[in-house]
């Protein structure tokens, strides 16, 4: 029996994103990591509307107490939650969204580069904007 030890992207598409982002020269322990909801649904399926929304009064909770400038939404299911379901994160990834003094940059989530290894371009350009936006705030 597998336990989950609480930690965001501890898998496959974890260390994919620790790659990435050493690519780009992010320090993993320099960023907070959140998830939309806070138990892993069952057979890692993409969690159903009502878990996102059991769980979206602390997600909200955590960003009042990080206060983050810039949010990075990996995948549809975060951007969905977080921005609105109008969003698609192949129209969307890549381009600033800012709502309420957060800057929010949708891009793949890392599994979605475990299964088409062409979106990890796009990925690597996406840190990259953030990093120059951080960088110049």
């Amino acid at each position: 029996m597998k336990i989950d030890c609480g930690e965001p992207f501890v898998g496959r598409a974890g260390k994919l994103m620790n790659l990435a982002f050493q690519t780009v020269g992010i320090k993993r322990e320099n960023v907070y990591i959140a998830n939309i909801v806070k138990c892993r649904p069952p057979s890692n399926r993409n969690p159903e509307n009502d878990e996102c929304e059991a769980c979206m009064n602390y997600l909200r909770n955590q960003v009042i107490l990080v206060k983050p400038k810039i949010i990075v939404l990996l995948g549809s299911v975060a951007l969905k939650n977080i921005l609105g379901k109008e969003y698609g994160i192949t129209s969307a990834r890549g381009k600033w969204i800012e709502k309420k003094g957060i800057k929010y940059m949708p891009t793949w989530h890392p599994a979605a580069l475990l299964r088409d290894e062409t979106k990890k371009i796009d990925f690597i350009k996406d840190l990259k904007l953030v990093i120059n936006e951080f960088e110049n705030s």
